[in-house]
């Protein structure tokens, strides 16, 4: 259903066209009159407007001028007599969609309106198709280019890891990156692909620590439609959206000896079954996965098949900890304070030497990602254009825990004792995690949690693992 606006001066026309056009299921009103329908279609809006090209006062040249200059997505239909095909060969290049002569034949109007309809409606799909496809192509473009610029590092360490990125992204060699969490094994991984032949093809992530062995394999593989409850319809897996480009396996020593098999398998032959399904599919994909388990421990434990590890070994890429590269911390505080600062709406354009001390001073057990979270905090704080070191009271000194507060008088302005225990919180959870590499289960038995208790405080720090 479409709502038209007809304005002609002569009553019997416009009765008989709306009558016409309600048959149809359209919405209609009208006007007698060029200035009363522009009012109107200001009022009321119009998918199309039908005017009489001869009318008292103002023309239908007029009224389809106006209709152009401030509504360009409303179709014009002109009607006219013998008499003023001139000014009806005039309307169309002045805009006008089609014109009538009278007189016509209710099939034929009704042909005329329902054809300027449906290719409005279709140009307008086109539209917002390519509109979509323009945001979606620079929302990729952006997230790549940010993404590429964000492993941010002038440290001998890091200078090596960008060295082994340029090198192994020429290949198509699987790869195996290493990192506590938090290092940027993602970021480095997207580099990769950036850097690859593949870089036009996708990049598709998946978190395998953060799914169950069922709908991992769902994932991965995809599914037939019944292949279990819920699998209501046939699925691709992420294998097959991965063709042609980059699958990043992420959290990879968490998969279970079911999946593993079955993912070597997908690594020597190259194809695949979806879950329940028997058709064999071939699949082109490169292979990036990450780990935060070293290499010796990943090689020598029982629960990671040792035919899968070597699969995955062929390029090993290793992230050093923030902790063993401090002079990357300047840079990348400097970096997350331009990066933050829009989304803080603060006017704090750079950190004071000693606020830069103490942020090296610390060994970031939550690396990379625990600085961004520091930087935003603070600058949440701050209340100067400089971040000063009492823009950090939430932030422990050295390895010890931090009892600074406690064991010196407490500074003039005073302390924020909620700030204070939650920067000490964090840290602790971020300690046992770390010890406990990145297992929740046994980081919430070192901390004396239940597992429960301890999600609930990764979630309220924004804590990843």
């Amino acid at each position: 259903m479409a709502q038209v606006l007809i304005i002609d001066d002569h009553d019997s026309m416009r009765e008989g066209l709306e009558l016409l056009l309600r048959r149809r299921g359209h919405k209609t009103f009208s006007a007698e009159a060029g200035e009363r329908g522009l009012a109107l279609l200001e009022e009321m809006g119009a998918d199309l407007v039908i005017t009489d090209l001869k009318m008292a006062k103002m023309d239908g040249i007029q009224v389809l001028r106006r209709v152009r200059e401030k509504h360009p997505d409303v179709e014009v239909l002109v009607i006219t007599a013998y008499g003023t095909i001139e000014k009806a060969v005039e309307a169309m290049k002045l805009g006008a969609a089609d014109f009538l002569t009278k007189p016509f034949s209710s099939e034929e109007f009704g042909v005329k309106v329902d054809r300027l309809l449906a290719d409005r409606q279709e140009r307008l799909r086109l539209r917002r198709e390519n509109v979509a496809l323009r945001v979606e192509n620079t929302y990729l473009r952006e997230e790549a280019e940010a993404r590429y610029g964000e492993i941010v590092g002038e440290s001998k360490q890091m200078e090596r890891v960008f060295q082994w990125i340029g090198r192994v992204a020429k290949s198509d060699s699987t790869v195996m990156i290493y990192g506590e969490s938090g290092t940027g094994k993602e970021l480095v991984a997207r580099a990769i692909h950036a850097g690859s032949p593949r870089k036009s093809g996708p990049f598709i992530r998946v978190n395998c620590g953060a799914l169950t062995e069922g709908l991992l394999d769902s994932e991965l593989f995809g599914h037939e439609k019944g292949a279990f409850t819920g699998a209501e319809k046939q699925r691709r897996g992420r294998f097959e959206l991965a063709d042609g480009g980059t699958l990043f396996l992420d959290e990879i020593a968490t998969i279970s000896q079911t999946t593993q098999i079955r993912l070597l398998r997908v690594l020597q032959e190259r194809e695949l079954e979806r879950v329940g399904g028997e058709e064999t599919i071939p699949v082109d994909v490169r292979i990036i996965a990450a780990t935060n388990t070293p290499a010796d421990e990943l090689q020598k434990g029982e629960e990671f098949r040792e035919d899968l590890f070597y699969r995955l070994h062929v390029v090993p890429v290793t992230i050093p900890p923030l902790r063993e590269r401090k002079a990357d911390v300047h840079v990348l505080a400097r970096h997350f304070l331009d990066k933050l600062r829009e989304r803080t709406n603060h006017r704090v354009h750079d950190l004071s030497d000693l606020a830069l001390s103490r942020l090296e001073e610390y060994d970031w057990p939550g690396n990379v990602r625990e600085l961004e979270n520091v930087m935003e905090r603070a600058l949440v704080l701050a209340e100067d254009d400089v971040l000063e070191e009492e823009d950090l009271p939430f932030l422990p000194s050295g390895d010890a825990l931090d009892t600074s507060l406690i064991d010196a008088a407490l500074p003039g302005s005073g302390v924020d004792l909620n700030q204070a225990v939650e920067g000490l919180e964090e840290r602790l959870l971020r300690k046992a995690l770390e010890q406990a590499r990145g297992v929740k289960a046994e980081a919430a038995r070192l901390l004396g949690l239940k597992t429960s208790a301890l999600y609930y405080k990764l979630e309220k720090y924004g804590i990843e693992v």
